[in-house]
């Protein structure tokens, strides 16, 4: 029979990994979607217009299996994490009620404008709902982000004790708002986490205009597309490797257990610590299998000195070590496809800056793939961030000199619930979320292969629509003069 725990975070970790499909692709789709309408919107090119009316179609899709797939977690919160939801209650509550009221009123607030003003508002205030759209989604993966690094890195916060039941609980409080949300690593991670969602955009664009590409279909609105995508992807994947250098950087302070786990550093040795680039670390004899070390390179990135030697998983008390072997393959496995990513997409920019990007199909195709690599990429970070800082699932902390608790994950179970519960809801949500990404793959792959209108098209559908306007208005006004006439002609 399985163990609760581990029952437990197989289910959040398997409804959270479903949901964070959609919120990267939303965020990056809404700043290209922003840059084709303010491209239009400066130039009135029909192509433009085409372009930010399709991927505005594409967007709405996401945006609705976004907000259906993250409801869940917040039940499970209850359900399943019950002692945690105590502990973190004060904490998560300030930053998820910021969250409510200043990123998602505002998106989806916006979105309606964004989805249905397309003829019935101005293109200067429809450019405006579009950009709210994008910095809601922006501002709302902040505060999660935010509450996320919180249990990494706890500041601004102490705990206090209160009877639950006849027995002494601890709960966090916040003694610092702004402290709680500029915890020690808020912002690389939050800055990481952001420019992953901005190459997942930037590549999917891409993606679905090589498409275009490739079977000789809208031409122009692909063209034009692609000019914002690819410079886009090429800048973005380049940040992600900065920031997550810095990320990487801040752990050695903040997470040391989690930095010796991502390179499966058992021993701290007295000389420099290389870097490797794969293997196979085997935990029961603390080596890594058909390993290949670069030296003195880990040394170099983490202290920006190839002299100074990496604490290994020996200075972390044995109670206190997270799984090695998971956190080890997926921190590589993002490593290297976000490597492949700044290469794939210089080589784009390049072809396309030489005008032989259409020619060459090898590379056409590969972009045509990126967006898995990308969402794959962050996939992998993020079960790299949250399985390496096991056993806890709030890290203690020092806060003005007195060391405060953490809480371990086994400590934050709820204490009612049974491992059949669980396993039967996960069952239950394998098989809905199974149907509702096979649906999520229909509509899309539907919008995709009826891709955007024409600037005739476009121009047709305006015509007819301004003369259903006109005529729809005469015919009122001439439907009221003759009602007019009829009752004068009563009296």
């Amino acid at each position: 029979m399985m163990d609760v725990e581990i029952l437990s975070r197989l289910q959040f970790a398997g409804t959270i990994m479903f949901h964070y499909l959609f919120p990267p692709l939303s965020i990056g789709l809404g700043l290209q979607l922003f840059l084709c309408e303010l491209s239009y919107y400066r130039t009135r090119n029909p192509a433009w217009e085409a372009a930010a009316r399709f991927w505005t179609r594409v967007f709405a899709v996401n945006f609705a299996m976004g907000v259906a797939t993250g409801i869940v977690m917040e039940f499970e919160f209850g359900t399943n994490w019950a002692a945690y939801s105590r502990f973190v209650g004060d904490v998560f509550g300030s930053a998820l009620a910021a969250e409510g009221i200043f990123a998602f009123f505002l998106e989806s607030g916006f979105l309606a404008v964004l989805v249905f003003g397309w003829d019935r508002v101005g293109p200067k205030m429809h450019l405006f709902s579009t950009l709210m759209v994008f910095l809601g989604s922006m501002f709302s993966a902040v505060w999660i982000v935010v509450a996320n690094s919180w249990q990494q890195t706890p500041a601004g916060y102490h705990i206090v004790w209160q009877d639950v039941q006849g027995e002494m609980m601890p709960r966090a409080e916040v003694t610092s708002f702004w402290g709680m949300v500029l915890n020690p690593s808020s912002v690389d991670r939050l800055t990481h986490t952001l420019i992953g969602a901005l190459v997942l955009g930037a590549f999917f664009v891409a993606s679905v205009c090589s498409y275009y590409l490739l079977k000789n279909r809208h031409h122009e609105v692909a063209r034009r597309c692609l000019s914002i995508a690819l410079p886009s992807a090429l800048l973005f994947t380049v940040l992600a490797a900065v920031t997550g250098h810095d990320s990487a950087q801040k752990l050695v302070e903040t997470q040391p257990a989690k930095l010796a786990a991502m390179e499966a550093h058992f021993h701290t040795s007295d000389e420099p610590t290389g870097l490797t680039l794969f293997g196979w670390p085997d935990t029961e004899n603390e080596t890594i299998h058909f390993s290949i070390k670069l030296p003195y390179l880990l040394s170099l990135m983490v202290y920006n000195d190839p002299t100074v030697p990496v604490p290994g998983m020996d200075q972390i008390p044995e109670d206190e070590r997270p799984p090695v072997w998971l956190p080890f393959q997926t921190f590589h496995l993002m490593v290297g496809l976000g490597t492949m990513m700044i290469g794939i997409a210089g080589l784009a920019c390049w072809s396309w800056y030489r005008k032989t990007y259409e020619q060459k199909r090898w590379l056409l195709w590969a972009v045509v793939f990126m967006p898995l690599a990308a969402m794959t990429a962050n996939q992998a970070g993020w079960i790299t961030a949250e399985v390496g800082r096991q056993p806890w699932i709030v890290y203690p902390s020092v806060q003005d000199g007195v060391e405060m608790m953490g809480l371990k994950t086994a400590d934050g179970l709820s204490e009612s619930v049974t491992a059949q519960q669980v396993l039967s809801s996960i069952i239950l949500f394998g098989i809905i979320y199974s149907l509702l990404f096979a649906v999520w793959v229909f509509v899309l792959n539907n919008k995709i292969q009826h891709g955007p209108e024409s600037g005739e098209e476009l121009t047709e559908y305006k015509r007819k629509l301004k003369a259903d306007s006109m005529s729809e208005k005469f015919g009122q006004s001439g439907k009221s003069h003759g009602g007019d006439m009829l009752e004068e002609g009563v009296r």
